[in-house]
């Protein structure tokens, strides 16, 4: 059974920075796009970064300039660096693993980490 692995999340001050990290085993990691989407309390889920395997990057527009993704395909690894960190921030951020392109054809999330920001 496929467990996404999420760490790093917690509580920063308005401007900090925080790096969150998501563990993939048993996935086929390094072909897959993947991806971190975020949700607030009472809104949507919503797209924060993806990143494809051939490390083309998208970002949502409230974040773009301010946080980073990245991959390490040796570690079935996705990073999130986030820098300049606003109180609009504040979410459960969720990794995932996108397969639907596969013969697998699944879509893994992990079970999500919060952030929170605030004075």
């Amino acid at each position: 059974q496929v467990q996404l692995v999420e760490s790093g999340g917690g509580l920063v001050q308005p401007g900090g920075s925080l790096r969150l990290s998501c563990a993939a085993p048993g996935t086929i990691f390094s072909i897959s796009p993947v991806g971190w989407y975020r949700q607030a309390p009472g809104k949507e889920r919503e797209l924060v970064a993806t990143i494809t395997r051939g490390a083309s990057t998208n970002y949502g527009e409230s974040v773009k300039g301010r946080f980073t993704i990245s991959r390490d395909n040796a570690k079935n690894t996705v990073y999130l660096q986030m820098n300049s960190l606003k109180p609009e921030d504040t979410a459960v951020y969720y990794c995932n693993v996108d397969e639907t392109w596969s013969s697998r054809g699944r879509n893994y999330w992990g079970q999500g980490t919060q952030v929170t920001v605030s004075s």
